[in-house]
């Protein structure tokens, strides 16, 4: 393909004077990978074109929502008749119980649910729920795992894995950020330690139970289950993020994959339809103690806003559709497989993963990668170089080697064959 990037360079240096670093979510600004973004015009299936007329395979479907790939007809349909009569009306609507019942089915976890605006809220709210509900302060999370921009979740790991934390970013107080201590994914030795040390203070334990903010780690056999265990005995509440895993490693979510039930569950994504949303929900007598029937605040003026709620569903009842997840799963396969071989080939080595229609692969010779901090070992010059090639040959990856991949119903296996020839040029150049 011939390709320019002309206009996107012209709208990014534009953009720049008026959006704070030009880009309304940090990463979309290339900074991971060296050069400048993409500025998007139109999606198409498994397809983006870009405002130079360059068209890509994309593999990250708007960071995950876009499982049935772009506009699809149901959704489109659905967000056109529902926009029709109204976009917003602060007051309730039937369509959000129509959502919220469709959930609990799918996710037998989740007793009530509330929805809000963004995987960020949803986070926050259901941590601040598992202080209210418990009376205790400090929450455990993991390094490597993210779960949106709150000050509490803002926080890395300290000098020893029993610290408490500092903040990872300023504008997050240190005494806020020493209630959250973090932990290595896939540790259950430490968790054991913590657990013995200081059970009783823990309000809650929240985690990705596969990461995708470190690429796509899943858990080690036994860490989730240690997990259930420990909280549970010691009465903190256990909270599955799953915005990004929810409804796209499996029909049920992580915890259905792996037969763990939460005490709460946050998500997104593929429930909004690629519109912004989020929910946060579980056991009833937790969700119970949020306003107006308890004292644990929550408010939200777009929250359930039926445009979202209309995405939701028709993305929701697409995806219930039999055989969908085992095709998903299928085709990120045949991509990772066909792309290990084609690295081997070349030289190059490579490690890869697949969760359903989740995918990641690391420049590393260490198999497989269990941890943030083997994550961060791998070459991420070499993906950067990847990145770039695999760009200019039409094929549309996460701008950071640590943001894990999609595919959608909508990649067909010549996508995924253009693909893999594209990869194997690449790496002859790496």
């Amino acid at each position: 393909m011939s390709y320019q990037t002309k206009k996107s360079h012209h709208e990014f240096a534009r953009a720049r004077q008026s959006i704070a670093g030009g880009v309304n979510s940090a990463v979309r600004a290339f900074k991971q990978v060296g050069g400048e973004p993409v500025f998007f015009a139109r999606g198409e299936g498994a397809y983006l074109f870009d405002i130079d007329g360059n068209r890509y395979i994309d593999y990250v479907g708007s960071w995950g929502p876009a499982i049935l790939g772009h506009a699809h007809p149901a959704v489109v349909k659905a967000v056109a008749d529902t926009a029709a009569t109204g976009m917003s009306y602060g007051a309730p609507t039937v369509i959000e119980s129509e959502m919220a019942e469709l959930v609990k089915q799918l996710m037998p976890s989740i007793e009530k649910l509330r929805m809000v605006s963004s995987g960020t809220e949803a986070t926050m709210s259901a941590i601040r729920l598992a202080r209210g509900f418990t009376g205790r302060d400090k929450i455990v999370k993991f390094e490597g795992c993210y779960h949106g921009s709150g000050d509490s979740l803002l926080v890395k790991a300290g000098s020893s894995a029993l610290t408490l934390g500092v903040p990872s970013s300023p504008g997050v107080p240190a005494a806020l950020a020493s209630l959250t201590l973090t932990l290595e994914y896939n540790n259950i030795e430490q968790l054991r330690d913590l657990f013995g040390k200081i059970g009783s203070e823990i309000a809650c334990v929240i985690i990705e139970p596969v990461a995708g903010n470190m690429n796509c780690i899943p858990p080690v056999p036994g860490f989730l289950e240690t997990l259930r265990e420990l909280t549970a005995r010691h009465g903190a509440l256990l909270i599955f993020d799953e915005v990004m895993t929810g409804f796209r490693v499996a029909l049920g979510g992580a915890q259905a994959l792996y037969g763990i039930a939460p005490d709460l569950t946050t998500l997104g994504k593929v429930i909004g339809g690629g519109m912004p949303v989020g929910a946060f929900g579980g056991r009833a007598d937790i969700m119970d103690r949020i306003t107006p029937d308890g004292p644990v605040f929550h408010a939200g003026t777009l929250s359930g806003n039926p445009v979202a709620m209309a995405a939701g569903l028709a993305t929701l009842r697409e995806v219930m559709q039999p055989g969908f997840y085992a095709g998903l799963e299928r085709k990120a396969r045949m991509f990772m497989e066909g792309l290990g071989e084609r690295a081997k080939a070349a030289g190059v080595p490579l490690s890869s993963v697949v969760v359903g229609g989740m995918f990641g692969f690391f420049f590393t010779d260490a198999a497989p990668v269990t941890s943030y901090r083997q994550a961060t070992a791998c070459d991420i010059e070499r993906f950067k170089r990847f990145f770039h090639g695999m760009l200019a040959e039409g094929v549309y990856l996460a701008p950071s080697a640590y943001e894990a991949g999609f595919v959608s119903s909508a990649h067909t296996d010549a996508d995924i064959s253009a693909t893999l020839a594209a990869a194997g040029r690449v790496f002859q150049t790496l």
